[in-house]
């Protein structure tokens, strides 16, 4: 893909920051990336495979963001801003982006409307269209003006894709700071945070105060706090960095009195230096608590709140909240305050593993790349049978019918590519999909992964995948052929390991037998074990469960393992549609090849965005696995293989 970004900050540079992240990651997933910016050159930002076209830039003075200043510090006439609006068009219309993503706007940056609008106008001119999309933060800052809300929600519905959200909702979802409408909202995509920093290795031993206040002058005022504090008890072994923005006249005064060194400016070992702390103190912006969360290093927050600011405040209480972090508000730091606030933390615990999720850069990617390819035509796999489906479709569209849908995917272990790909698929067409885990091969990098994803679940796959069937038979893990009590015995087992092993918000008790093979003596017994759901292929009900079983697998396992005749899969998918059968959608990530995945894109696209499809969504259709729930209790006979798992 062509993927452009427009993005233009004013105060800090957090925004051109994490911008530039995403910028990067598309370059390094093989995309070519454009990277529009508007506010003033930040030296430390890192383009690397990123091609910059850099507007006439503009910043503000404090917090008025409703004041334009150009290069010169004077208010940027209608001149500049011409210049800038056409520059912005040339760009796009020459370099004809398959994806163009405006950073903030329309949900902020209004003083700038009248250049991004030009922008999306150009973009959605082009022939094939782009998709538009907004890129934002996991906090805004609400209009206390009703209709700028209103105005805001009226150019997502009209002129985008989707809202890309860089957060993780169980820290704050996007309507704990805005009050998104219903179709808004059905057009949020949460990605996870955006880790701009390298992974800096567990620090031998930590020791000193490191001190961080952004790129801009906004921290000032905790700079010379700090800097108070180091003069007073500077046992504590300070080191306070000061953004490239902060004037170096401010900066001489800040670091009077103080040891050579204390004070210097910002440095690109920020990561490594934070991850050696044994307190950090700092602004809560977006990118310094993301740093925060993947250090763990024990932090004192001073959110920002000048000029009525609330996104870092509300941050900082999220965070504090989770315990990762102490909260000083900005109305009450001073130098007494500060030690006190450092001496809590000295001697505190560390922060323990908070699983929130920090994957948005390639997350981002992995949505986007779905998005475009569910923009494609579908007929690349066979356009007769996707026009039946539609058909098929457009028959059952009618008030008191409804096509049910749902999305399995089986063999899941642990976090690959390929499972980003699914899962950025099922994010892209906000359609819930439960994955089948086999329980004796869970690596924990696969539960921290769901947990990120708000769509997915997980039912139990088997105990280990293994085939027990005698030579020349099928194969199956739970067939009839062997003895009940192996079979129940490996059953309770998998549902208590994958109890163990995978965090309880996402585990489901359904059972999905390898090979949807499954002995009748066992389904009947599968409610006294915990369960509550099955998942196979079409068979007879079983008293206590519910049923989803899959209807269409569009790998070809018995010829090259690729996809099947489209066709055929297509016809017999539309006459499932057209006898008010639930379609039953079966994948295997870890065994798709490029027409497999172009096929489940297309059938998803054609699926998706029809009125008469409705998506089962299987944590309101079964009730999550709690203590109490009735699962195998610990001394539930275990066969070997669960022993040994």
């Amino acid at each position: 893909m062509r993927v452009l970004i427009a993005v233009t900050h004013l105060l800090g540079a957090g925004h051109l920051t994490r911008a530039a992240a995403l910028a990067r990651t598309f370059a390094g997933a093989g995309h070519e990336a454009v990277l529009v910016s508007g506010g003033v050159p930040a030296p430390m930002v890192r383009l690397d495979g990123v091609r910059l076209v850099q507007l006439p830039p503009l910043r503000i003075a404090g917090t008025d963001f409703g004041t334009l200043l150009g290069p010169d510090g004077v208010a940027a006439d209608p001149d500049l801003l011409a210049r800038r609006r056409a520059l912005t068009i040339e760009t796009v219309a020459a370099f004809a982006p398959d994806a163009v993503l405006t950073e903030l706007f329309p949900f902020g940056r209004r003083a700038l409307a009248g250049e991004f609008l030009a922008l999306v106008e150009v973009a959605r001119a082009l022939r094939p269209r782009p998709l538009v999309l907004a890129s934002v933060r996991d906090i805004l800052v609400v209009s206390a003006r009703p209709e700028r809300i209103a105005q805001a929600h009226h150019r997502v519905a009209t002129l985008y894709d989707a809202v890309l959200v860089h957060g993780d909702p169980s820290l704050a979802p996007l309507d704990a700071s805005w009050p998104l409408d219903p179709a808004t909202a059905a057009k949020v995509r949460y990605t996870g945070y955006v880790d701009e920093g390298d992974r800096a290795g567990p620090a031998v031993a930590r020791a000193g105060v490191l001190v961080a206040a952004g790129s801009g002058p906004a921290g000032l005022t905790l700079l010379r706090t700090a800097a108070d504090a180091a003069r007073r008890r500077p046992d504590l072994g300070w080191r306070i960095l000061a953004g490239h923005g902060v004037p170096e006249p401010a900066l001489t005064v800040i670091a009077r009195g103080l040891p050579e060194g204390t004070v210097t400016r910002a440095r690109s070992d920020y990561r490594a230096l934070l991850a050696g702390a044994a307190v950090s103190v700092s602004q809560s912006g977006y990118n310094t608590v993301v740093d925060l969360l993947a250090t763990g290093t024990p932090a004192v927050l001073v959110p920002f709140e000048a000029g009525g600011e609330t996104e870092q405040r509300l941050r900082a209480e999220r965070v504090a909240a989770r315990g990762l972090a102490r909260l000083l508000p900005e109305a009450e730091v001073s130098g007494d305050t500060l030690l006190r606030a450092v001496d809590a933390q000295r001697a505190a615990p560390l922060p323990g593993p908070h699983g929130i999720d920090l994957g948005g850069a390639r997350r981002s990617v992995a949505i986007v790349e779905a998005l475009h390819a569910g923009r494609s035509a579908p007929g690349r796999a066979g356009r007769s049978g996707f026009d039946a489906v539609r058909r098929a479709l457009d028959a059952a569209a009618a008030p008191d019918r409804s096509v049910p849908f749902f999305w399995r995917d089986d063999d899941a272990v642990t976090a690959t590519r390929a499972l980003d790909r699914l899962i950025g698929l099922a994010e892209a067409h906000a359609v819930p999909l439960l994955l089948a885990a086999i329980p004796a091969g869970l690596e924990p990098t696969l539960g921290r992964r769901i947990e990120g994803a708000g769509g997915v679940s997980v039912a139990i796959h088997g105990l280990a995948h293994r085939n027990h069937a005698p030579a020349g038979e099928k194969p199956a893990e739970f067939g009839a052929h062997r003895p009940f009590e192996a079979l129940r015995a490996d059953a309770a087992a998998a549902f208590r390991i994958a109890r163990d092993r995978l965090p309880a918000a996402v585990l489901l008790p359904v059972f999905v037998p390898p090979w949807n093979r499954l002995a009748p003596s066992l389904a009947a017994v599968l409610p006294d074990l915990g369960y509550r759901g099955l998942s196979a292929v079409p068979g007879p009900p079983v008293p206590g469960l519910r049923r989803w079983d899959a209807t269409l697998d569009p790998i070809d396992w018995r010829g090259g393992r690729s996809l099947a005749d489209p066709d055929a899969l297509l016809r017999g998918l539309a006459a499932d549609i057209a006898a008010g059968r639930t379609v039953g959608l079966l994948t295997h990530h870890l065994a798709h090849d490029a027409a497999i995945w172009r096929f489940v894109e297309d059938l998803l696209s054609l699926l998706l965005g029809h009125p008469a499809v409705q998506p089962l969504d299987f944590r309101r259709l079964c009730e999550p696995v709690a203590v109490d729930s009735g699962a195998p209790p610990s001394n539930s006979p275990v066969s070997e293989i669960a022993r040994s798992a």
